[in-house]
C-alpha cells in the first residue's frame, strides 16, 4: 500500500507531522511505502536527525505551503506547487503513480477543494462529506459532515446518511447503525425544510436503520451511531465537543487536587485512562467520504500522535474498500430511490 502524506500541513507542521510519519512505520507493512510531500530539504534534514534510512519512505518536493487562512479553491488553483495539491494529485487515479490514500492536517477547504478538483467524485455522489469518528461512552459516533459542505441540500445530506452507514458497518464494526439527523428538536414538525427533506429520503432509504431527528443533548446520550448535519453544524459541534472534554477533565482535575492532592495522585492513572478514551488524538484523521480515491483530514492541532493514528485508520479506511461498498450501495438506491436535486 502506498500512503502519502503533507508534511507541511497543520499548525506543529513540519516537526510532529514528520515525527508522527515516521513513528507510523512500525504499523507499516514491509512492502507499503510512505511518500513524505514538503520541501525535500527540510524533509532530509529530519530524516538525517533521527538516523532513518528506511527503504520503504520516500520524497515528493513541494516547495509552496497553503497557509490556514488562505481561500481554498483560489489557493488551491493557484498555488500549484503546495504539498496539499500535489498530494491530490498523487491521491488522483489518473496519476502515472497513484497512491492509495492521502493524509494531511492542512487547511481543511484546501484540501477539500484539492480533492474534488483532481481525484474527482466517485460515481453517483454530489458532494464529498468529511466523516469524523467521535468517541463516547457508549461507542464510538460518526459525525458527517464536519465541514466540506456548509450548505448542503436535502439530497447530499441524504447521501452523508448512506456513506457513513457504509463506514460505520466496514470500519467500525457496527451492524446495524442507528443514523440520524441533527435538529433543533425530536418532534417531526420541528426544523428546517433542510432537514425534514433529508428525514423523508433517509425514512424511505431501504437498509438504512434510519432513527429520526436528535438534539444537542442526545450526541452522547448513546440515541445514535451515525449523526448527520451539515459542514457548519457538524464542524462547530465537533470543535465545541472537544473543548468541552479539555476543560471538563482539567475541572475535575483541580477540584480533587484541592480537595486532596494525595487523592489526586491516586486518581491520575483512572483520569488518563478515561481522558485517551475520549481523545480525538487517538481516531487520527477522518475520512473525506465520496471522493475518488482515499483522503484522510486531521486536526488541525495534531500532533505526532495524531499522525502515527491518522497513517494507521487510512490503511484500515483502504483496506476494508470503503469506496467500492459506497459506490455499490449507491447504485443499488440509485434503482430502488432517485433523489433529483443532486446538484
Amino acid at each position: 500500500m502506498r500512503l502519502a502524506v503533507d508534511v507541511m500541513g497543520g499548525d506543529h507542521a513540519p516537526d510532529a507531522i514528520l515525527k508522527g510519519s515516521l513513528d507510523a512505520l512500525d504499523v507499516l507493512a514491509a512492502d507499503d511505502e510512505l511518500i513524505l510531500i514538503g520541501p525535500e530539504g527540510v524533509i532530509r534534514e529530519h530524516l538525517a536527525e533521527r538516523g532513518v534510512s528506511d527503504p520503504r519512505v520516500t520524497i515528493v518536493h513541494a516547495p509552496e505551503v497553503i497557509p490556514m487562512d488562505e481561500a481554498p479553491t483560489r489557493a488551491v488553483r493557484q498555488r500549484t506547487e503546495s504539498s496539499i495539491v500535489k498530494m491530490a494529485l498523487l491521491g488522483s487515479s489518473k496519476a502515472d503513480q497513484a497512491v492509495d490514500v492521502v493524509i494531511s492536517a492542512g487547511n481543511t477547504g484546501a484540501c477539500v477543494a484539492a480533492a474534488i478538483m483532481h481525484m474527482k467524485r466517485l460515481p453517483g455522489v454530489h458532494r464529498p462529506g468529511i466523516a469524523v469518528t467521535i468517541p463516547a461512552f457508549h461507542g464510538p459516533i460518526v459525525l458527517c459532515d464536519a465541514g466540506a459542505n456548509p450548505e448542503p441540500r436535502g439530497t447530499h445530506l441524504w447521501q452523508y446518511g448512506v456513506m457513513a452507514d457504509v463506514y460505520a458497518r466496514e470500519v467500525l464494526g457496527i451492524e446495524s447503525p442507528r443514523v440520524a439527523l441533527m435538529n433543533i428538536g425530536s418532534e417531526e414538525a420541528k426544523g428546517s425544510d433542510l432537514v425534514k427533506s433529508a428525514r423523508d429520503l433517509l425514512r424511505a432509504t431501504p437498509g438504512i436503520n434510519f432513527t429520526g431527528f436528535v438534539e444537542g443533548r442526545d450526541f452522547f446520550a448513546g440515541a445514535a451511531d451515525v449523526i448527520i448535519t451539515d459542514g457548519f453544524v457538524g464542524n462547530t459541534v465537533l470543535k465545541m465537543a472537544e473543548g468541552m472534554a479539555k476543560s471538563l477533565f482539567q475541572a475535575i482535575a483541580q477540584e480533587i487536587f484541592e480537595l486532596d492532592p494525595n487523592l489526586a495522585i491516586q486518581f491520575e492513572p483512572v483520569v488518563k485512562q478515561i481522558y485517551a478514551k475520549n481523545d480525538y488524538h487517538e481516531y487520527g484523521g477522518a475520512p473525506l467520504l465520496g471522493v475518488n480515491g482515499a483522503m484522510m483530514i486531521a486536526h488541525g492541532s495534531s500532533e505526532a500522535r495524531t499522525i502515527r493514528a491518522a497513517i494507521r485508520n487510512a490503511r484500515d479506511f483502504v483496506a476494508h474498500d470503503v469506496n467500492r461498498h459506497i459506490t455499490d450501495r449507491l447504485g443499488e438506491l440509485d434503482r430502488v430511490c432517485v433523489p433529483t436535486d443532486a446538484d
